[in-house]
């Protein structure tokens, strides 16, 4: 079969100029239906493996590393711009202040995320070698790209390429021992693989056949993992979930307030077959600044009554030391008819969104924060966990704080996550659905279930497997009530962190160092610029 694809593989890597830059676009925007909602997993290798053809005729260009950096960015735009064009719904909430903004958006983000793919596929042009060497540079290259773009500046580690085995939960199991960034890499190397399908090579179906039975083993070794599980849930804690599917246009909205209060307590005490101990309410539920409103907090005080506990995201107003006045993006934790026994605040703040970098110079060209007022939210000092009568310890994670792997966890390992959000910033999109597939795989990276409260949806609990034993459905107003998962012992990943991600790239150095290179022939045929 390997023999029918040669043709192709040798019209890809001939590619030049425009066209190659073109091709890489297109191949970014088919390697994106590789992401949640579709899961079309797929589609993401074929995109990885097109790249390495191009990338092989870019190590053949005269200038190969701008070749190659201008080929890895325009993959890569075109996979950010079909993967996050969701956040252009937030910048439609109010059209008439941002809506002028949504161009930029929408293409300089990408843009942007794009840098550190470019930067990686120069780098693994810079040591390219014949044959399958080849494979395990790309895959190392880019998969410390994705750690960069996870770490460095802010970090926005979305849709990392390990995300792309939604439809497969058994392989997502291996983040509990590489995490999110060691699947990226193992995934990265599978789709590079299907490249030498298009080579010479007599064995051009070995390395793909190696990398696919690794990941058969992977999937197989999850699957007794989960198989594993005997269900085992937390005693007496009942947990009731709300959705209260407010617009973001009406969220604050002068006439709508009264209205948004009202639904929150309604849901809360609404009478189903079980009565809860524990309500979570989404991020920022309250529709006013919470610790300021008397008359709100008496009927916090009834809901936290009887043994009840309420954890609810709230928008929190505090005066420093200048006498100014900080906003924070908080959770609030109320227990014993109304006593607050904890308050967290938000560590990891989304840029443009919750505050704006270089704030007085933006600002001078009339360029504001989306949400929050003038200035944003200040930052809180980090994760934390907290201890409640009668529950697990647990630790609050504020809307896309849950994205960051080995970041979620503080000074105490917590029982339980409660991940609060409000996603109706994104409207009908794929968005809410890619965070949600996020959070389970933080779920597994660490052992610990998420219980995942969001305005519009999607509301779910999730166990330390990362399987949803329960959710709302996007844009339906209602309550979510169910048992709290146990959490699982300490996973490796959450005792050595990314320490495994550096070994496999230590790994993958080596062993491209070690591996003989072919015949240039075979591998790379000459190319006609």
């Amino acid at each position: 079969m390997t023999h029918l694809l040669v043709p192709l593989a040798d019209w890809i890597r001939a590619l030049a100029g425009w066209r190659r830059l073109l091709f890489a676009f297109v191949m970014g925007l088919v390697s994106a239906l590789g992401f949640a909602p579709l899961d079309i997993f797929p589609a993401l290798l074929v995109g990885y493996a097109a790249l390495v053809l191009l990338l092989d005729g870019a190590a053949l260009a005269k200038r190969p590393l701008l070749t190659a950096a201008l080929t890895g960015w325009c993959f890569a735009f075109g996979q950010f711009f079909a993967g996050l064009y969701w956040i252009g719904y937030a910048f439609m909430v109010d059209a008439a202040a941002y809506a002028w903004m949504l161009p930029f958006a929408l293409t300089l983000l990408p843009a942007f995320l794009a840098l550190y793919i470019a930067a990686a596929c120069a780098l693994a042009v810079k040591f390219w070698r014949s044959g399958p060497a080849r494979l395990l540079i790309f895959a190392a290259c880019y998969a410390a790209g994705e750690w960069a773009r996870g770490h460095v500046v802010t970090g926005f580690p979305w849709n990392l390429p390990a995300y792309g085995w939604g439809a497969l939960p058994g392989v997502l199991q291996s983040a509990s021992v590489i995490g999110a960034y060691g699947l990226t890499l193992l995934t990265v190397l599978l789709g590079a693989s299907l490249a030498d399908l298009g080579s010479r090579e007599r064995r051009a179906w070995l390395a793909p056949a190696i990398c696919a039975l690794a990941f058969v083993a992977i999937w197989a070794g999850g699957a007794l993992r989960m198989a594993s599980d005997t269900g085992q849930t937390v005693a007496g804690v009942r947990l009731r979930i709300v959705q209260p599917n407010v617009p973001q246009a009406e969220k604050f909205a002068r006439p709508y307030i009264q209205r948004n209060w009202s639904r929150l307590i309604t849901l809360s005490i609404q009478k189903t077959d079980r009565t809860p101990n524990v309500i979570i309410w989404p991020e920022a539920a309250p529709p006013f600044l919470l610790a300021h409103q008397s008359a709100a907090l008496d009927d916090v005080s009834i809901l936290s009554s009887a043994g009840r506990t309420l954890i609810t995201g709230a928008e929190r107003g505090e005066i420093d030391a200048d006498r100014k006045v900080r906003f924070h993006n908080s959770v609030y934790i109320f227990a014993q008819a109304g006593k607050l026994i904890g308050t967290y605040d938000k560590f990891h703040l989304v840029p443009f969104g919750e505050y704006l970098p270089a704030q007085d110079f933006l600002e001078s060209l009339g360029i504001m924060q989306v949400v929050g007022g003038r200035g944003g939210f200040a930052s809180g000092d980090g994760p934390h966990t907290f201890d409640v009568l009668g529950l697990p310890p647990l630790s609050p994670l504020i809307c896309y704080e849950v994205i960051f792997p080995a970041a979620v966890v503080g000074e105490k390992r917590p029982q339980w996550f409660v991940n609060v959000t409000d996603d109706s910033w994104f409207g009908p999109s794929s968005g809410p659905y890619q965070h949600l597939l996020i959070a389970r795989v933080r779920a597994i990276e660490e052992g610990i279930p998420i219980v995942r409260s969001a305005n519009t949806g999607v509301s779910a609990i999730i166990d330390p497997y990362g399987r949803v034993t329960a959710s709302l459905e996007l844009n339906r107003m209602g309550v979510l009530d169910g048992d709290l998962p146990a959490a699982l012992a300490p996973t490796l990943f959450s005792r050595f962190g990314d320490l495994g991600f550096l070994f496999m790239l230590l790994i993958c150095a080596g062993a491209a160092y070690w591996l003989p290179s072919v015949s240039r022939n075979a591998a790379i045929p000459p190319l006609r610029h």
